[in-house]
């Protein structure tokens, strides 16, 4: 068995072979930043994303508790991150009416969860060729586990947690995917990351939605990647304008980040964009037939908002163009069985034959 040391170091050469860009290992441990999630939840900030809320026999929100309350082998984190950034334009950069923004994530050829849980699998396996089967315990997880993983990527040294809630690392940016591989050996670890942010407050200043109650703090359901994603039925028309052309998810906060003016692009290919997702045509995504979605999407996290939503936030582009040509799309929708469609369809009906928004409150 090697030393901790030694074991940590190896571990972190084993995720660079594994395609992994950075690497750290976090102590398990009762860090005070997840003393705030509890109290996240009960402020309602959570939305609808119900899943967030899951509780254990007795009570107690999952991911919240602390990992040895779970797992009680459990005594390191490792923590892996993947540049995803692509030599590719900033939605802040594109204004095309007609045309809607895809968040950057989401144009992978493959579904991150599948391509950052394979690497992770693949430290695994180096890590329990190294030590005896018998004598380690991991579990991994991307986004799916009790585990707050933006929490221990600071604290695993990968990035300190900026304004706008993501991880960012000083040489990379914030354009990361984390995974994470919990384990019963005990590793050396890394010195948690320092907060670079300073006074700078451009990603709060950015959002069209003020979703940031307060540096650090989002208000979910002021978020426009919530809205177009997670949000089911009609988005509030108090929203839609400030969604402009988002029609899933969305990158300004990241977009305006200092620390991402200069963050490299990967070469990787399962992160190249597939055909016709950056900067694509409202009006095809507005009609796209059920069939088309499905071949279009499979494996893509786009089909999270189902066909429904992705159509629902396409008409709010359309509305948000200014572009009259679209308009018979609205007349067509407006008829659409479901209430989300017919109900957007008529308020972008009205905003192109207008010309005028609502300019309701944000509530």
């Amino acid at each position: 068995m090697r030393g901790n040391g030694d074991l940590s170091q190896f571990v972190k050469a084993a995720a660079r072979n594994a395609g992994f860009d950075l690497a750290g290992i976090a102590p398990v441990s009762d860090f005070p930043e997840l003393a705030r999630f509890p109290e996240w939840i009960a402020e309602g900030r959570a939305g609808e994303m119900k899943y967030l809320e899951s509780r254990d026999e007795s009570g107690q929100l999952r991911r919240a508790q602390s990992l040895n309350s779970i797992f009680p082998w459990a005594r390191s984190v490792i923590v892996c991150a993947v540049n995803y950034n692509t030599e590719h334009p900033r939605s802040t950069e594109v204004h095309n009416p007609g045309r809607g923004w895809i968040s950057r994530y989401a144009w992978s050829r493959e579904d991150y969860h599948d391509s950052v849980l394979r690497r992770l699998r693949e430290v695994e396996a180096e890590l329990k060729r190294t030590c005896a089967p018998d004598e380690i315990e991991t579990r991994s997880y991307v986004d799916t586990g009790p585990i707050v993983e933006r929490v221990y990527a600071r604290y695993a040294g990968i990035g300190w947690q900026g304004k706008n809630t993501c991880i960012i690392n000083q040489k990379i940016g914030s354009w990361l995917f984390l995974g994470v591989i919990i384990t019963s050996l005990e590793l050396a670890p890394d010195l948690p990351a320092p907060d670079r942010c300073g006074t700078c407050t451009r990603c709060i200043d950015a959002c069209p939605t003020n979703a940031f109650v307060a540096p650090h703090q989002l208000d979910s359901n002021k978020c426009i990647a919530y809205l177009t994603i997670e949000k089911p039925g009609a988005i509030p028309e108090g929203f839609r304008e400030a969604i402009g052309h988002h029609v899933f998810g969305c990158d300004i906060c990241q977009d305006v980040c200092p620390w991402n003016r200069k963050a490299p692009t990967t070469d990787k290919p399962e992160f190249q964009p597939r055909e016709g997702l950056v900067n694509p045509a409202v009006a095809w995504l507005a009609e796209i037939s059920e069939e088309a979605f499905r071949e279009k999407f499979r494996g893509s996290p786009i089909k999270r908002t189902k066909r429904s939503g992705l159509r629902r936030n396409a008409l709010i582009a359309i509305g948000n163009s200014g572009d009259g040509s679209l308009l018979p799309v609205a007349q067509r929708a407006c008829h659409d069985p479901d209430p989300a469609i017919s109900d957007t369809a008529h308020w972008e009906q009205s905003v192109l034959t207008t010309g005028t928004q609502s300019h309701r409150e944000m509530k």
